[in-house]
């Protein structure tokens, strides 16, 4: 492996750009936004995501799609939501790309499907590969030690890519689960909007607490019944980024979920992306017949049919059961 880029100039793409990037693993960061494009190169510095934290010297950023895919290692941290026009815009530069490597957490609203289905479409399975874990972007970018999942589909390119990638504080655990590190990813984000909801209603510790250990129950019915296997769950890319994301106002999610229950103003709020999969994660464990209250009342609430304290009411008038 060789050449690296990152497509994606927000919080965690920056932060994983600049992570990377090393006299003797230059990177190039592709966006869409001119001026942040030309305030990395010319100021070290992405003050629209990432404040005042200096970058390093070895980050080139472009807008130009096709010098960043001149690389043959390529991470896309694009939105989930948007993957799947990226990927149409990859299609006649796919040639050039040994391993697409997908950061985004979420299922894609209009399919269903989660990233690394969707990026078959256009690569073949052994050349995707998917970085999932706890890992706030300000933590990465400042260097502060941080541990993650990458899956593909062989384990054998996942550790050489999990090589590849690894730094001294960027520790990366190889899978060949793909499907758990993926759906671990993308159902944590909308359990943190439960958690969220829990402290903007100043519910206590305990209730968050539970809403916790509850939700990674169905976070693992989901996710067995989809193929994932318990240990990829029990690890970082399910527990480890779920008890992350809803511990700290850093998590767009946690964030937005506190900001729904206090009945804020939430049109200029960062993307959240458990918001956009709320209603995909939800049709899942239906059409899978497994039971999700939890996404069920997420759900509920975002779409405007009941008030967030009736959501904790019907969880809490749920009949009385067993926990295992």
């Amino acid at each position: 492996m060789s050449g690296l880029a990152v497509l994606g100039s927000g919080a965690y793409g920056t932060a994983l750009a600049s992570m990377l990037a090393s006299q003797t693993c230059p990177v190039t960061l592709w966006g869409r936004d001119v001026g942040v494009v030309e305030h990395i190169n010319t100021q070290r510095r992405n003050p629209s995501y990432l404040g005042d934290i200096p970058l390093s010297s070895h980050l080139t950023a472009t807008t130009d799609l096709d010098q960043a895919c001149q690389a043959d290692t390529v991470l896309c941290v694009t939105p989930a939501q948007t993957f799947a026009d990226l990927l149409q815009n990859l299609h006649p530069r796919a040639d050039n790309i040994e391993h697409l490597v997908l950061c985004a957490k979420g299922i894609d609203q209009t399919s269903g499907r989660l990233m690394h289905e969707i990026a078959t479409d256009v690569f073949q399975p052994n050349q995707v590969a998917a970085l999932s874990g706890p890992s706030f972007a300000t933590d990465v970018a400042r260097g502060l030690p941080t541990a993650v999942s990458l899956a593909a589909s062989n384990q054998k390119v996942a550790e050489q890519l999990s090589a590849f990638l690894a730094r001294p504080r960027f520790r990366i655990y190889a899978t060949d689960d793909l499907t758990g590190v993926e759906i671990g990813g993308a159902l944590k984000n909308v359990l943190a909007l439960a958690v969220g909801i829990a402290r903007g209603l100043e519910l206590g510790a305990s209730a968050e607490a539970a809403l916790i250990a509850r939700g990674f129950a169905e976070l693992n019915r989901v996710a067995l019944a989809l193929g994932a296997r318990p240990e990829t769950l029990a690890g970082l890319s399910g527990l480890g980024d779920l008890v992350l994301t809803c511990s700290s106002p850093q998590s767009r999610n946690f964030s937005y979920g506190i900001a729904l229950a206090r009945q804020e103003d939430l049109t200029s709020r960062p993307l959240a992306e458990g918001v956009h999969s709320a209603e995909m994660a939800l049709q899942t464990a239906l059409k899978l017949a497994v039971d999700a209250p939890i996404i069920e009342c997420v759900v509920a609430v975002l779409s405007g049919k009941i008030l967030p304290l009736e959501a904790v009411s019907l969880l809490l008038a749920r009949p009385l059961k067993t926990e295992n």
